[in-house]
């Protein structure tokens, strides 16, 4: 009689009901999930219970983030039902997984039908595990040069075959293949760039046209390295800057009394007008150990040793006071070597040496950095090196001058002999102390940084990459070479058929002429520019032949930077705490992770879906 009382329409109505809360409830959990992901915090906390006091960053921002609404503090935590409250470790995980899933799916749908690059490299994880992380460099719709972390593996070993394996599986689950390889950019270990069992001779046998380079960065500190060790003055004084950092950095209370002492010189400075004040300016600084594997160390090592040389001697005088056993010896030692001319001006040549070095370094890194412009950094590098060489002696010995008088550090006349120290006057070479310290440490130590910089990056002379360099837009195209760009195509017989050569040729030369005559392409600088200006102007559409040179072109990888950043957020997330993290949560946490801008552009009812798609769930939606 009555059909809005019946017991279906109330069924339906407690239908509809429980799927709104669980719709709720859900979202709730994913956007907390979101934050912690965004922020690389860990979900679960040592005690969990009601009882405890932390239940961990996730239920608890849970708490915060339901208190005060009535729509969702009504539906979580204590008011959800027993077996759906959408907070259990594996419920987190899933979710997690259902994120970095979307993440990836942005990525691969980034790509489309495109070819691409990879960037690899392993490194040690905090549960003495080796990951391989993997990297896509490819050009999106908008012309941009992206890098994206596509996954991080746990591998057994690090043999060619098997990286190769591990890498054709994760490109296979994301709908990738081999073919489609464009470029590879590891180091230089021999499991890597190996010319018969090598990883890139390896995909090479099965893909020609997947070009190998040699990471830039990594290369360049390979030269710092070689010129650190082979020259032996320069090897003691990097081996007593290291014996002094384990001296003075091996105790609080020594950093404590080089920080005071650093403090009051910079107060005393301040008072007397020598130093300006301001934001950024005059803040504490410490000494880094130098590392053979990490990137700019030796620089950001000297280059504080200046700033704070006066305080490190008080500490030396300290530990030499008031030590006992061998610190007291070893003070000593290193007070009487670093008190000296020779350390003085070392410290400066290699500072000097460094910081020209080290601006490659870091223009390097760049995500979007192309090959020609990495070429043109590497050549410019080498002529400001031969410019010190050149001009640089009198204002390095001004300088070196200048701070041993602030210093109070005796200073080498350089018309006198130079006096090799523990060996006898009479048995002593006849040179000067100028052509001691002109010739023997500051040509040879920037000759040497020439030297390797040469023998390294051979790259440059190759026959592809000087193909390469005739794209590149400087000067109003001044390097564009229609013979060479023909020949470029050659290299890609995947893109290029034969017909297509045969259009490129009078397509080359519509496009050389409307982009001379055309002033938005005037200024450009570098392919990347070219690429993206190419999107704008529209050119890629009476051009195509001419914009998929442009791609292949940068598409050639320039540093493995992204995949050592992809290292240090790994070592961020699983760190010492988590380290029973699971190889497959590590891999879905770091994903989120690092590509926060596109986990920042997600949408929650996409993630919602993922997540109810991947198994059978109490709740539906």
């Amino acid at each position: 009689m009555k059909q809005s009382q019946s017991i279906g329409v109330s069924l339906c109505k407690q239908s509809d009901q429980a799927k709104m809360d669980y719709r709720i409830r859900l979202q709730a959990s994913i956007d907390c999930i979101r934050h912690c992901v965004r922020q690389g915090q860990a979900l679960r906390g040592h005690d969990e219970s009601e009882s405890s006091k932390n239940r961990g960053n996730f239920i608890e921002l849970l708490k915060f983030h339901a208190r005060g609404r009535e729509g969702v503090e009504s539906v979580v935590l204590r008011n959800a039902p027993k077996n759906l409250q959408m907070t259990s470790p594996d419920i987190q995980k899933d979710i997690v997984h259902a994120i970095a899933s979307e993440v990836t799916k942005q990525i691969i749908c980034d790509i489309g039908d495109d070819v691409f690059s990879i960037l690899v490299d392993e490194a040690r994880d905090t549960s003495i595990k080796e990951q391989m992380a993997i990297v896509l460099r490819y050009v999106n719709d908008e012309g941009y040069v992206m890098e994206r972390l596509l996954g991080i593996a746990h591998i057994s070993d690090t043999k060619a075959l098997t990286l190769k394996m591990e890498i054709e599986s994760i490109l296979v689950r994301n709908g990738l293949s081999l073919s489609r390889i464009r470029g590879q950019g590891y180091d230089g270990a021999s499991n890597m760039s190996g010319e018969i069992n090598g990883l890139k001779a390896l995909i090479l046998a099965e893909n020609s046209s997947a070009y190998y380079v040699h990471c830039f960065a990594h290369q360049l500190q390979l030269t710092l390295v070689a010129v650190a060790k082979q020259h032996g003055d320069v090897s003691g004084f990097f081996t007593l800057v290291t014996n002094l950092i384990n001296l003075v950095g091996g105790s609080c209370k020594r950093m404590d009394n080089i920080r005071e002492s650093q403090a009051a010189k910079v107060v005393e400075a301040l008072c007397c007008g020598e130093l300006e004040t301001g934001r950024g300016l005059n803040q504490e600084v410490g000494l880094k150990r130098p590392c053979d594997t990490r990137w700019g160390s030796h620089f950001d090592t000297l280059l504080n040793l200046p700033v704070i040389y006066s305080s490190v001697i008080d500490c030396l005088d300290i530990i030499k006071s008031e030590a006992k056993g061998e610190a007291k010896g070893e003070a000593y030692v290193t007070l009487m070597c670093i008190k000296t001319f020779d350390f003085a001006f070392i410290l400066h040549v290699m500072i000097k040496v460094l910081a020209i070095t080290n601006e490659l370094s870091k223009s390097l890194k760049r995500k979007d950095q192309d090959i020609v412009n990495a070429m043109h950094l590497v050549r410019g590098a080498k002529l400001r090196l031969q410019d010190l060489r050149d001009k640089g002696w009198e204002s390095l010995l001004d300088s070196v001058v200048l701070f041993c008088k602030k210093e109070c550090l005796p200073i080498s006349n350089m018309d006198e002999l130079y006096i090799l120290s523990g060996r006898p006057r009479r048995n002593a070479q006849q040179i000067t102390n100028m052509h001691h310290y002109k010739v023997e440490l500051f040509y040879t130590v920037v000759d040497m940084q020439l030297q390797e910089l040469n023998s390294r990056f051979d790259e440059v002379n190759t026959e592809l990459l000087c193909c390469v360099a005739c794209l590149n837009p400087d000067d109003a195209f001044v390097d564009f070479d229609k013979k060479r760009l023909l020949k470029l195509a050659t290299f890609y017989p995947s893109e290029f058929s034969d017909d297509d050569i045969l259009h490129l040729d009078p397509q080359l030369d519509t496009y050389i002429f409307d982009v001379k005559t055309d002033n938005r392409f005037t200024k450009l600088k570098g392919i990347p520019d070219l690429c993206r200006e190419m999107v704008v102007a529209k050119k890629f559409r009476p051009f195509p032949l001419v914009y998929r040179l442009v791609k292949l072109a940068l598409l050639l990888p320039v540093a493995t930077a992204s995949v050592e950043r992809v290292f240090s957020a790994m070592n961020y997330v699983k760190n010492t705490l988590r380290s029973r993290m699971s190889d497959e949560g590590l891999n879905d946490f770091l994903v989120a992770y690092v590509e926060s801008d596109i986990l920042d552009r997600l949408d929650d009812e996409c993630i919602l879906q993922t997540f109810q798609d991947m198994k059978t769930r109490r709740g539906s939606l």
